[in-house]
């Protein structure tokens, strides 16, 4: 049976290059924006994970198929349409804190905004911290 090899792995390509090239100027500040509170609420340095993730820390998973990695506790990226923002799926009050969050949407491993202007930041930062505290208590 062939291993799995995950694809989104830390990398050692620098973050503000990548940030650098989001060509839009609003998405642009907003993208260091989210760098940064990101990296003030985790405590941790920002990294690129695969081509265009930026994520803050790290955790090992283990699934019961017997697949596992490592993944950042949070992350984001700058994509074209929006930024999608890697928090954990089911933390604690994480219904009620979207509620509260501003415009955005949700898919099934990602909360989707177009600009941080959409949202309520300090709804953000206590999503950040609630997500960490999951990974670090499971």
């Amino acid at each position: 049976m062939t291993r799995y090899k995950a694809k989104t792995t830390a990398t050692a390509n620098s973050v503000s290059d990548f940030l650098d090239a989001v060509p839009d100027v609003q998405r642009k500040k907003d993208a260091f924006a989210i760098m940064e509170i990101m990296k003030k609420q985790s405590g941790f340095e920002p990294k690129m994970w695969g081509p265009a993730i930026v994520g803050f820390g790290s955790y090992h998973y283990k699934y019961e198929s017997g697949h596992e990695g490592d993944a950042p506790l949070i992350g984001f990226s700058p994509r074209k349409a929006e930024f999608a923002l890697y928090l954990a799926t089911n933390f604690d009050g994480k219904e009620a804190l979207l509620k509260q969050f501003g415009k955005h949407k949700t898919g099934k491993a990602c909360i989707y905004i177009k600009k941080l202007a959409d949202i309520n930041i300090e709804v953000l930062k206590k999503m950040i911290t609630s997500s960490i505290t999951f990974f670090t208590e499971r």
